[in-house]
């Protein structure tokens, strides 16, 4: 049976966190750089040299940005000489444009200007992102996190999908003689997925299964076997394994979505303070 979202594992449990998302209302803070660009290496020695000039470690790192999905395929020594080829025709090409002095035009220079401004900010706001980033601010946004996920019921169910409701009776019949339902679902059920885990489908929401299924399923209590249930994938007999209360996650496992949070949120704030001190005059309205 198909639901919207995944029934096992972190992806489900992370959907506490899914208010976060609805917080970053500025598009542009999306395209913001969250951690420091990669552009330093460790050991920033000289890998080449070309017409006179030195390809550095970092030129490398800052090219791989650049290049970003047309070397990511590659590795080992082919996605370095990939990388140093790329440096080396920026070299020569700049060279040639110097030559035939295109640097001194005056769209070259305003070019220049924007994004000098550009890498400025974005290197102002990593800044100021990391440095907003503390374990005890992290840890604030997750306990609040938490706290609005509030008391959500799953239920963790196992259920047989034919297509006619004569079929699921007679399905029925055989558990109430005592078949076991895992077994049933192997060999009847005609949700593959869930068939070959003997009808298992993990622990859910109310609001991950159609409704006539999730109706039926949070009104039994454990152990309970309902009567044939009808939906739009066909004849449902569901048996409730276990009722909880939701877990939240751990801060370890949403620890990196909660970072890139108070990260970006550090940012646009940022921004806003500068904005009300900013005064923009605009010439081309009235």
């Amino acid at each position: 049976m198909t639901r919207p979202i995944e029934s096992r594992g972190v992806a489900l449990r992370l959907s506490a966190f899914a208010f976060l998302a609805a917080m970053l209302v500025a598009a542009l803070v999306a395209a913001w750089p969250v951690a420091p660009a990669q552009a330093q290496a460790q050991s920033d020695k000289v890998v080449a040299k070309v017409a006179g000039v030195e390809i550095r470690e970092s030129d490398l790192a800052m090219a791989e940005e650049d290049m970003g999905q047309q070397v990511q395929q590659l590795e080992g020594a082919a996605k370095r000489d990939a990388l140093v080829a790329y440096v080396a025709d920026v070299i020569v090409a700049a060279k040639a444009a110097e030559a035939k002095k295109i640097t001194d035009q005056k769209d070259f220079k305003s070019r220049i200007a924007f994004i000098r401004n550009k890498l400025a900010m974005e290197m102002l706001l990593v800044q100021e992102g990391k440095a907003a980033a503390t374990d005890a601010a992290m840890k604030k946004v997750y306990e609040e996190a938490v706290k609005q996920q509030g008391n959500e019921q799953e239920v963790r169910a196992r259920h047989i999908l034919v297509p006619t409701e004569d079929e699921a009776k007679t399905i029925l019949a055989e558990i109430r003689k005592g078949t076991d339902f895992a077994e049933m679902a192997k060999q009847k059920s005609k949700d593959p997925g869930a068939a070959a885990e003997g009808g298992d489908l993990g622990y859910f929401t109310k609001d991950q299964m159609v409704p006539e299924f999730a109706d039926q399923a949070f009104k039994m209590n454990k152990g309970d076997v309902s009567e044939p249930v009808k939906s739009q994938f066909g004849w449902h007999i569901i048996k409730v394994e276990d009722k909880r209360t939701k877990p939240a996650p751990t801060f370890d496992q949403v620890k990196e979505q909660v970072e890139q949070y108070v990260t970006r949120r550090a940012q646009a704030d940022y921004i806003t303070k500068l904005r009300e001190t900013a005064k923009v005059e605009r010439l081309d309205k009235k």
